[in-house]
């Protein structure tokens, strides 16, 4: 999963506990205005139409990057839209702008005229993570393992294979195989050990929700992180 929904999960109670993460890379989400917008840096958002999902770590960095320029989330008109929804309304130019994630960013690219304003580079980790019960870490670790070898074997294969990964995800998502390419050639792979600055990054969006209220109290993400999970 990504960022939020383990943020969600905890806030709301549930025992998901991370035990690895996957780094994709914060060039596979970014900002986007059509091509032949006036905005041409992220303080001409003010007072502009900004889609994003709700919840989503797009939003996360849609937060992040206007306070990198002294704006406020409160500065922007945000409608709060599904990927498909946004891309409509971006194409209809009802929106000025749009905050997504691949391979809705890589589909905005090379389908819906779009210009990226700017990506996650020191925005927003944008990261995955799998997550596990503690109950199930507790008793079955071995499986466990089994099940993180396995998912990195088919990590560093996808890493190596971008080509025919697109190949595979086509059919089922709907998207054409050079755009998925395009996505999966900027994306990183990997199933690494929970470290101090991913939790700590992860807290930070865990914080920025908080303040925004999409979670209705703090929550620790260390609290969340498996024990027992070499």
């Amino acid at each position: 999963t990504g960022e939020a929904p383990p943020i969600f999960a905890q806030a709301a109670g549930v025992p998901a506990r991370y035990v690895a993460y996957d780094p994709w890379g914060p060039k596979g989400e970014a900002i986007v205005v059509p091509k032949d917008s006036s905005i041409k840096s992220l303080t001409d958002l003010k007072g502009k139409k900004v889609a994003v999902a709700r919840g989503s770590n797009s939003q996360y960095l849609l937060v992040s990057a206007l306070q990198s320029v002294g704006l406020k989330f409160e500065d922007v008109k945000v409608e709060f839209l599904k990927p498909a929804d946004a891309r409509a309304a971006f194409e209809r130019q009802s929106i000025d702008a749009w905050s997504i994630w691949d391979p809705y960013l890589a589909v905005a690219e090379e389908q819906a005229n779009a210009r990226i304003l700017t990506d996650a580079t020191g925005l927003a980790p944008n990261r995955g993570y799998y997550l596990a019960s503690q109950s199930f870490i507790d008793k079955s670790p071995d499986a466990l393992k089994v099940v993180l070898d396995e998912v990195k074997k088919e990590s560093e294969w996808a890493k190596k294979n971008p080509t025919e990964v697109a190949k595979f995800l086509s059919s089922s998502l709907g998207i054409d195989q050079a755009v998925l390419e395009k996505a999966e050639k900027r994306r990183e792979y990997g199933v690494l050990p929970i470290t101090p600055e991913v939790i700590n990054n992860q807290q930070k969006i865990a914080d920025t929700f908080q303040t925004i209220k999409l979670i209705p109290k703090p929550i620790r993400i260390q609290d969340a992180v498996a024990n027992g999970v070499s």
